[in-house]
């Protein structure tokens, strides 16, 4: 090997190698690093574009894709403690020519944090409200998607907002009353007896407590690094204390029952998604949803825990396509009849 090739192989390995070693060092020192860059990239790849919205001084943080068409634009509402990012899951399944929103609710990730704010399910359909006039999406009515605590919020949203929705997806929706406990209810109720109420299943401080709520959270096992469930625990560790003073107003008495309260004031056509082993909050939910409502739509996936989104991303966007293709379809009919 002659001197030049020789110069050239050290200069191609050392360029080879740096990435490398910035990814292991990433990996073992930064873990929280790489999940953010993870999502930044998930969003570049899926042509997911981030914006911010004013109303008066409170910001609004979202992420969209696509143009308002003629087809309905969707806007998803995230859970407890998670972002706008959770749904890139689904986004990869879904039309790129969708209008896609994806909001960080009050509070979260890029969205304002105020201890003056009401963090009350009311109060946060109202601030969601103000997101949806900030940026004209109510010029035509859309569909609206939400889980967990932003599925209670969608559904108080869609009762009081109706002229606003064309339609509503439930997936694990919280705010309604369960004639079984979860796991996760009688975790709490544990808690509250023992007066560690400190100690919420879902706000981890630990790789071991983040570890517990992913088996909380979902039916499939995921294997997670050590290092992974470190980064995951150290992106949530300084947001902790505003999720403890959040889950204390969403499960206060005001707030636990909201979408129940509402729901007779919902008239949009209504899918539920749940998950059969949801072990957070009981699929027996979708019956009182399906009792109540006059045109809803009822899916109970099998194998499937509360984190939906995550364990069955593909099964969930076809899920949503094919409602709003029925929905386009009966529209249609009556317009012809």
């Amino acid at each position: 090997m002659d001197l030049d090739m020789l110069n050239m192989f050290v200069i191609a390995s050392g360029t080879l190698a740096i990435p490398i070693l910035a990814f292991v060092a990433s990996f073992l020192l930064w873990p929280s690093a790489l999940i953010r860059i993870y999502y930044w990239y998930w969003r570049r790849a899926l042509g997911m574009q981030v914006r911010y919205a004013n109303y008066d001084d409170y910001q609004f943080c979202y992420s969209y894709r696509g143009r308002p068409g003629y087809r309905p634009s969707i806007l998803m509402l995230h859970g407890f403690s998670a972002h706008k990012d959770m749904w890139l899951s689904i986004v990869k399944f879904l039309p790129k020519n969708l209008h896609l929103v994806c909001v960080d609710m009050p509070g979260h990730e890029g969205t304002t944090r105020s201890d003056l704010d009401d963090y009350s399910i009311n109060g946060q359909a109202k601030r969601i409200h103000q997101f949806v006039e900030c940026i004209k999406l109510n010029r035509k009515p859309f569909h609206l998607v939400g889980t967990s605590m932003g599925g209670n919020v969608a559904g108080v949203y869609a009762a009081q907002y109706p002229e606003d929705i064309c339609s509503l997806t439930l997936i694990c929706p919280a705010g309604l009353p369960s004639t079984t406990d979860s796991k996760f209810i009688k975790q709490l109720r544990e808690l509250q007896e023992s007066k560690r109420i400190d100690r919420i299943p879902l706000i981890p401080s630990t790789p071991e407590e983040m570890a517990d709520m992913l088996k909380l959270c979902s039916y499939v096992r995921f294997k997670v690094p050590q290092q992974i469930l470190q980064g995951l625990v150290d992106v949530r560790i300084p947001h902790n204390e505003f999720y403890r003073k959040l889950f204390l107003e969403i499960v206060d008495e005001k707030s636990r029952h909201s979408l129940h309260e509402n729901m007779s004031k919902i008239k949009a056509p209504t899918q539920i998604i749940w998950g059969k082993q949801d072990q957070v909050l009981d699929v027996s939910g979708a019956s009182v949803l399906a009792s109540a409502l006059p045109d809803c739509h009822v899916y109970i996936l099998e194998n499937c825990g509360h984190s939906v989104v995550v364990e069955r991303p593909r099964k969930t966007a076809n899920l949503i396509l094919e409602f709003l293709a029925l929905l386009h379809s009966i529209d249609n009919n009556k317009k012809q009849a």
